[in-house]
């Protein structure tokens, strides 16, 4: 388990959703904001899991490495993702589905490839530490919300910074699934 993947993997999955947690965290209250995008996180991260289990069964560990070709994608294309926040009853029901809609290709994409070779023990670690981090994420970013400058370099260098997190993942897919390891041997 690689502590510092799933870390620049969280960053820049949802980068563009902090963008969104800096208004859902003035509009909601705290709690409602953390309980709805750990929902939304914990979903995600499972159905990755799981399809990744199933490819496993049918595909070569080195075979599944292609899945980097996903984030790199993302990080290629035009982002057409919609910036509305939808209202529903609950507020932590309204942070839930505002994420599941922003979130949820990239989150697939992205963690797929991550967790395609992680047993269960590691994924059940993973759980842990992209709940932590969604705590901490929440929280920091309710504390800077109130900050003018951190929007402002949020709004002018935050879409490049993800593009290049979402290359790199793609890349460590490669090397890490034997992928590269694998080409070279034809050479």
């Amino acid at each position: 388990m690689n502590y510092g993947i799933l870390l620049l993997t969280f960053i820049s999955i949802n980068l563009d959703f902090f963008f969104m947690l800096l208004f859902l965290v003035k509009k909601y209250p705290l709690r409602e904001v953390m309980a709805g995008y750990l929902a939304g996180n914990l979903i995600l991260l499972s159905l990755s899991y799981l399809i990744g289990r199933v490819l496993t069964v049918f595909l070569p560990e080195w075979l599944l490495g292609l899945l980097g070709f996903l984030p790199i994608y993302l990080a290629l294309k035009k982002d057409d993702d919609s910036d509305q926040i939808k209202q529903h009853h609950s507020a932590a029901i309204s942070v839930l589905i505002t994420y599941l809609s922003v979130c949820t290709g990239c989150n697939l994409s992205i963690f797929l490839p991550i967790l395609v070779s992680e047993s269960l023990m590691h994924f059940i670690e993973t759980i842990i530490f992209i709940a932590i981090l969604t705590i901490i994420a929440v929280w920091l970013i309710k504390l800077t919300s109130k900050v003018p400058i951190v929007s402002s370099i949020m709004a002018k260098h935050g879409e490049k910074i993800m593009k290049f997190c979402y290359i790199a993942i793609g890349l460590y897919v490669f090397w890490d699934s034997g992928l590269v390891t694998h080409l070279l041997a034809f050479f």
